[in-house]
C-alpha cells in the first residue's frame, strides 16, 4: 500500500503540470474562437461581449484554468461555445476509442510478445531474420500507407473484414482498424521481447537453473521470460495512452465515431473546451497506466517494491 501511495502522490504535481501546458497551449493561441464561432455573419458587440464574458476568455489564463480545473474536480469537462457540454459530446465516443485501442492493444500484446519470444529463441536463424525484417518494414511504412493498404486488400478483394463503421459492433468491426492500429507498436514489442529474453537467457541464472536439472521450459516461462517482461510492460502500460490519443488517423481511414474524429473536427472550429476535455482525460488515462505499471513493477520483480 506504501509503494501505491507513493506512486499515486508522485503523479498529482505530474497531472498539474501537464493540464495546464495543455490549457496554455490552446487558449494562449491568438485568434478569438467567438468570431470563428460566428463566421462570416455579422454579430453584434454586445452578444461577442457576452460570450467572452461567459467563457472567461477575458480572464487572465491562470485565472481561466483555475476555474477550468475547480470544474474538473466536480466532474465537468467544460462547455463549448455553442453551449454543449463537453461530457455529454464525447459520451458516445469514448466507447468507440476505448474499444478500438483496446483491440489493438490486445492484437499487439498478444501477436508481439509471441513473435519476440520466438525471436529469441531462434536468434540468428530464420525465423528470427523474418521477424526482425517484418518489424522494420511495419515501423517504416507510414500508417495510411498500411491502413488504406489493410483494408482495400483484407476488407474490400478478400472480404475478411467490414471495411469501415462499427455497425457489426465489437470485436468483428474493430478487427481490421485495431491490427493496423497495433502493427506499428506490435513491432516494438516483439523487438523488446527479443532482445530482453535473449539477454536474460545468457544469464547466469538460466545455466544454473538448467544445470540443476530444471526443465528448459519452465526456466523459460518462470524464470528468464518474467524479468524479461518488464520493459515491455513499461512499453505497454504507456501504449495503451498512446492508442486512444494516435487513432485519429485510423478512425479517419476506417470511418469510426471515436474521439479522434472529434479532436479533427473541434480543431477545424477552435472549439478549445473540447480539446482540453479530451486530452486531460488521455492524460488521466496515461497516469493511470503509469501507476498500473509501477504496480506490477512490484509484481515481477518484488525487489522494486521493497526498495
Amino acid at each position: 500500500m506504501r509503494y501505491a501511495a507513493q506512486r499515486l502522490i508522485q503523479a498529482v504535481p505530474v497531472f498539474a503540470a501537464t493540464t495546464f501546458l495543455i490549457y496554455a497551449m490552446v487558449f494562449a493561441l491568438p485568434g478569438d474562437p467567438i468570431l470563428a464561432l460566428a463566421g462570416d455573419k455579422p454579430v453584434p458587440e454586445e452578444v461577442l461581449d457576452a460570450l467572452r464574458e461567459r467563457y472567461h476568455l477575458n480572464d487572465p489564463l491562470l485565472v481561466q484554468y483555475g476555474i477550468y480545473m475547480l470544474g474538473l474536480f466536480q466532474g465537468d469537462l467544460g462547455e463549448t461555445f455553442t453551449g454543449q457540454q463537453v461530457s455529454e459530446l464525447l459520451a458516445g465516443r469514448w466507447g468507440v476509442t476505448a474499444q478500438l485501442a483496446l483491440t489493438a492493444w490486445i492484437f499487439e500484446l498478444v501477436v508481439g510478445v509471441a513473435l519476440g519470444v520466438i525471436a529469441a529463441l531462434r536468434r540468428g536463424g530464420a525465423v528470427d531474420t523474418a521477424v526482425l525484417a517484418g518489424t522494420t518494414f511495419v515501423i517504416a511504412v507510414p500508417v495510411f500507407v498500411v491502413g488504406y493498404g489493410a483494408q482495400i486488400l483484407l476488407g474490400v478483394n478478400l472480404g475478411l473484414f467490414p471495411t469501415a463503421g462499427v455497425e457489426h459492433g465489437w470485436p468483428v468491426s474493430y478487427l481490421l482498424p485495431g491490427m493496423v492500429l497495433g502493427s506499428f507498436s506490435l513491432a516494438y514489442v516483439a523487438r523488446l521481447t527479443r532482445t530482453s529474453l535473449a539477454e536474460n537467457l545468457r544469464a547466469d541464472y538460466v545455466r544454473t537453473a538448467v544445470a540443476k536439472g530444471m526443465r528448459r521450459r519452465r526456466v523459460i516461462g518462470r524464470h528468464a521470460l518474467r524479468n524479461s517482461l518488464i520493459p515491455v510492460v513499461t512499453f505497454l502500460g504507456v501504449d495503451f495512452g498512446n492508442l486512444m490519443a494516435g487513432a485519429v488517423v485510423t478512425e479517419g481511414i476506417f470511418n469510426l465515431p471515436g474521439i479522434g474524429q472529434q479532436v479533427f473536427q473541434s480543431i477545424q472550429l477552435q472549439e478549445g473546451p473540447v480539446v482540453v476535455g479530451i486530452v486531460t482525460v488521455l492524460v488521466m488515462i496515461f497516469l493511470a497506466a503509469n501507476l498500473v505499471v509501477d504496480l506490477l513493477y512490484g509484481v515481477l520483480d518484488p525487489r522494486i517494491r521493497r526498495a
